[in-house]
């Protein structure tokens, strides 16, 4: 068995949201009560996607204006045809040279996207440089070395596969994705007053094809390395997952999907 996917697309709204986009949704909402900003703030969404996070800001944060930022002309389309709100603007732009002015906004978050940013401390840099002083960045990533259940089932079955997946595993090859790391990267940018915490969610399917079609929509290392599977490899992966997963009585999957937070002043 073999896939020799090694690319990561992140470009399709529409495939994102079934697979991991419904439980980001979820990781925001407890994200902005962490952060617990108060009303009327300049907000900007670092890395934007399908607009989960921005949604979110406009719906529990009050804020005076939300601008996101997103490399994907793919996903900018997406998050201005369904985030349709006055205070709310979205750019192709990327995160290592934001095409914003310095000290312009009172709060730069960043949600699931520092591990896939090239240069992740340039991006901060340049996050803090558009934060105004005494404002705050925050970030976001999925814990996938453990409490990322979702993907981290898909992978352990993988390699019982493959011994190439491995390779491709966010665990392994994304450093960011435990609180040390992250806490040292907002450390190393010269914010102050850090904390990381971890956000749990649950993530429930209804039955395994719940589960397993979205890992078809070739978003994201996973489903890359789904797609780029003959049939019958493909196949047997499916059914490796199916036989490992806890299934209950109604055929419905229950998980977790945990992120790690991190947050400082400027």
């Amino acid at each position: 068995m073999n896939g020799s996917g090694r690319g990561i697309e992140w470009a399709k709204g529409d495939a994102y949201e079934p697979y991991v986009g419904r439980w980001s949704r979820l990781v925001a909402h407890r994200f902005l009560d962490w952060l617990a900003m108060p009303r009327n703030l300049r907000w900007l969404d670092v890395g934007c996607g399908t607009g989960a996070l921005s949604q979110t800001v406009l719906d529990l944060a009050s804020p005076a204006e939300v601008r996101g930022v997103d490399p994907s002309e793919g996903y900018v389309a997406y998050v201005r045809a369904h985030v349709e709100n006055g205070r709310a603007r979205f750019d192709v732009g990327d995160a290592m040279a934001l095409p914003y002015g310095s000290g312009y906004f009172d709060v730069v978050v960043s949600g699931l996207v520092l591990n896939f940013v090239p240069e992740p401390a340039t991006a901060l840099s340049e996050m803090v440089r558009v934060t105004k002083s005494g404002g705050v960045v925050a970030a976001y990533v999925w814990d996938y070395t453990n409490g990322m259940q979702i993907i981290r089932h898909f992978w352990e079955a993988a390699a019982m596969l493959d011994e190439s997946a491995s390779e491709l595993d966010e665990g392994r090859s994304f450093p960011l994705c435990e609180p040390e790391p992250l806490g040292k990267l907002f450390q190393d940018a010269g914010l102050e007053r850090i904390e990381t915490r971890a956000i749990d969610v649950p993530a429930v399917f209804r039955d395994f094809e719940d589960y397993w079609v979205p890992f078809l929509g070739g978003q994201g290392p996973a489903p890359g390395y789904a797609m780029s599977l003959g049939e019958e490899d493909r196949a047997e992966l499916r059914e490796l997952i199916r036989r490992r997963l806890s299934i209950g009585p109604d055929g419905s999957i229950h998980l977790v999907a945990r992120a790690w937070a991190v947050r400082g002043r400027v």
